[in-house]
């Protein structure tokens, strides 16, 4: 999360299911991740759609050749703008939201999921290889998402992140919506940490006041936790605004 980013609320309710639809060389690589957990109820539950579209399909000729030789010379091959131009027209809506996995996108963090929360359909460009034509970020996409200051193989990893970051707060997809209030980066801090059984591991017993049974006090206890620990791990949260997106703003790719 950026230190100038603000506290982030609950993205407001969106009629009809989230769709996520990802275009990839190897959607093999999203099949087990997807089906699992909280992301596989919420498929199940109909409260979100995750497709997965091979690129390939659109590839050239008798042998989908989706790439080809940098101009200019260089290592590796690099998808050619026509073939990922036909994979995002296949399923793209007029109220998709197309953006594309790169090192030079904006860097992902919780506030700007929930502003990606509060589209209804999603669509991920996965590139490979040595990249992705650059008339693909400057002319066929809405915008480009990075995950972090390193590289990937390709950005397949980086697309799952983004379905499960943007997916648990479309509403209903998490059993407690409360949770969502509590976690990190939700407000400019770690969240506290948590305990369960047993009560003594070891010589380390689950703190006194979570036992008590004063929710007072575990309230206040949480906080000041939750202070600390981001005092000693992530300083640079504190020095984050704390008023609000608008809804206005969450509805707007920068």
């Amino acid at each position: 999360m950026d230190a100038n980013e603000p506290e982030v609320a609950a993205p407001p309710h969106v009629p009809g299911p989230f769709r996520v639809d990802i275009l990839t060389l190897f959607p093999e690589m999203c099949e087990g991740t997807l089906g699992h957990s909280i992301l596989g109820r919420a498929q199940r539950a109909g409260l979100v759609e995750v497709g997965l579209h091979n690129i390939r399909a659109h590839g050239i000729g008798r042998h989908r050749v989706v790439d080809d030789t940098p101009y200019g010379g260089g290592s590796g091959m690099v998808m050619r703008v026509d073939v990922v131009e036909a994979a995002i027209a296949a399923v793209r809506r007029p109220d998709s939201l197309v953006l594309l996995m790169a090192p030079a996108g904006e860097r992902f963090s919780q506030s700007i999921a929930v502003r990606l929360a509060a589209h209804r359909h999603l669509v991920l460009v996965c590139g490979h290889y040595e990249g992705v034509d650059g008339r693909v970020a400057a002319h066929l996409v809405d915008g480009c998402m990075s995950i972090g200051d390193y590289v990937l193989t390709g950005g397949e990893l980086a697309a799952l992140v983004i379905t499960d970051a943007v997916a648990r707060l479309v509403p209903g997809v998490l059993g407690n919506a409360h949770s969502l209030d509590e976690e990190s980066f939700t407000r400019p801090r770690l969240e506290a940490p948590v305990y369960t059984r047993p009560q003594r591991w070891r010589e380390h017993e689950v703190p006194e006041v979570l036992r008590g049974g004063n929710h007072a006090q575990i309230a206040k206890w949480r906080e000041q936790a939750s202070l600390e620990l981001t005092r000693a791990l992530r300083p640079d949260l504190l020095d984050a605004p704390p008023a609000p997106p608008s809804v206005d703003n969450m509805r707007q790719m920068p």
